[in-house]
């Protein structure tokens, strides 16, 4: 089973690609989509672009998102929202299952604390995914949510549902 984590941002899009078999979670791929062009519009549209050719190239079978958290900046979170709109987008036109995770989940899942700080997430991505090079704190997170994807039932269910029905 191959999982996509996409760990959205306006500026940065981070994504990771693991493959899950059983309880063994191995490094396929990460990177940051980064957003170009003078207005919004062509910034979404650049990493609509981008994150459409990760799909193509890795073609995952999930997919996981983390959620938008509410912060003081209200016209921050909107544009927040707006990217998070692509990382929903690109898996559901490639017909994929989409999870959702709040940021202290993924913190909890892989560092074991849900206010870890992104060093933490990194060091312990790399513990995970021993070997990998990872492609900064946004790739880091993007993984995290994969890894959190894969232990929390949406990639170990799909899994098992596939091995039933070609049984």
């Amino acid at each position: 089973m191959r999982v996509i984590g996409i760990d959205p941002g306006l500026r940065n899009m981070g994504w990771g690609v693991i493959d899950v078999a059983g309880s063994r979670l191995s490094h396929v791929a990460n990177g940051v989509c980064h957003s170009e062009g003078a207005d919004l519009a062509q910034r979404l549209l650049s990493l609509h672009s981008q994150l459409t050719q990760v799909f193509r190239t890795y073609q995952p079978d999930t997919a996981a998102v983390e959620q938008t958290f509410v912060n003081k900046d209200g016209a921050g979170t909107l544009k927040l929202g707006q990217a998070r709109g692509i990382a929903m987008l690109v898996p559901a036109q490639a017909g994929l299952s989409v999870g959702e995770y709040a940021p202290n989940k993924v913190k909890k899942t892989v560092v074991g604390v849900g206010h870890a700080e992104k060093v933490q997430v990194l060091h312990m991505v790399k513990m995970q995914m021993p070997g990998a090079v990872i492609n900064g704190p946004d790739a880091a997170d993007a993984l995290a949510i994969a890894i959190c994807h894969a232990h929390h039932g949406g990639a170990s269910a799909l899994a098992q549902a596939v091995a039933r029905a070609s049984a």
